[in-house]
C-alpha cells in the first residue's frame, strides 16, 4: 500500500507542473504578441515580455531561449490559426453539400468563396496585431510540410467538387497557386493605410474570383 502511494505521488505532482508550464508558455506568447504589436519586433525585449507575462526573466528563458524563438512560435500559431479557420470554412461547405445529387449542390459561388477566404485572413490580422510586424522578421520560418499539404489537399478536394473533371494534381496546383496569391497580399496590406487596405483586398478578391471561375468552370 505504501509503495502504491509513493507510485501515485509523482504523477499527481507532474500534472500541475505541466499545467503551470502550459500557462506560462501561453502567457509569454500573449505578452510577446502584445509587445511586438505595440513596439515592433526590434523594440520588444525579453525583459518586458517576461514582466508583462508575470514571470521571471529566468523562467522566460527556460521556455524560449531568445526573442526569435518567441516570434517563431507566434508565427507558427498564426499560421495554424488561419489554416484552422479556412478548414472550418471548407468543412461547412462540405456539410452544406451533403445529400445533393449534383456535384456542385451546396457549394459557394466562386465570388463568395473568395470573399470569405480573404475576410478570414483580414479578421486574423485584426485579431492578432503582431501578425503583420512578424512577417518582415527574418526567422527562417517554414510551415510544416505535412500541414501545408493537408490544407492544399482540402482545397483541391473542394475544387474537384466544383469541377469533377479536374485531375487531382491539377486541383492541387490550383490550390497551391491560390494560396500563394492570397499570401502575396500580406506585404502590400502591411504597408498600406487603412483606406487603401480595403481597396487592395477588393482588388485581390476580384482577381482571384475571376481566375477561379475560369479554372474551375
Amino acid at each position: 500500500m505504501g509503495a502504491g502511494a509513493r507510485g501515485d505521488c509523482p504523477a499527481s505532482r507532474r500534472v500541475p507542473r505541466q499545467e503551470r508550464a502550459a500557462r506560462t508558455v501561453e502567457a509569454l506568447l500573449l505578452a510577446a504578441g502584445d509587445a511586438i504589436a505595440e513596439r515592433g519586433f526590434d523594440g520588444a525585449t525579453m525583459t518586458q515580455i517576461a514582466q508583462q507575462a508575470g514571470v521571471s526573466i529566468g523562467a522566460a528563458y527556460q521556455y524560449f531561449p531568445n526573442k526569435e524563438a518567441l516570434a517563431f512560435a507566434l508565427r507558427k500559431r498564426y499560421g495554424d490559426e488561419i489554416d484552422a479557420r479556412w478548414s472550418a470554412m471548407i468543412e461547412a461547405g462540405e456539410a452544406n453539400g451533403k445529400g445533393g445529387t449534383d456535384a456542385t449542390v451546396g457549394e459557394l459561388p466562386f465570388a463568395e468563396l473568395v470573399e470569405r477566404l480573404f475576410d478570414l485572413m483580414v479578421e486574423l490580422m485584426a485579431d492578432y496585431p503582431a501578425y503583420l510586424p512578424l512577417l518582415s522578421v527574418p526567422l527562417g520560418f517554414h510551415r510544416d510540410a505535412a500541414a501545408r499539404n493537408r490544407l492544399r489537399e482540402r482545397f483541391a478536394a473542394l475544387f474537384r467538387r466544383y469541377n469533377a473533371a479536374l485531375a487531382a494534381d491539377e486541383a492541387y496546383r490550383i490550390a497551391e497557386v491560390m494560396l500563394q496569391v492570397i499570401k502575396s497580399l500580406n506585404p502590400l496590406y502591411a504597408a498600406a493605410k487603412p483606406k487603401e487596405r480595403k481597396l487592395l483586398v477588393a482588388e485581390y478578391k476580384g482577381v482571384l474570383s475571376t481566375w477561379l471561375a475560369v479554372r474551375l468552370a
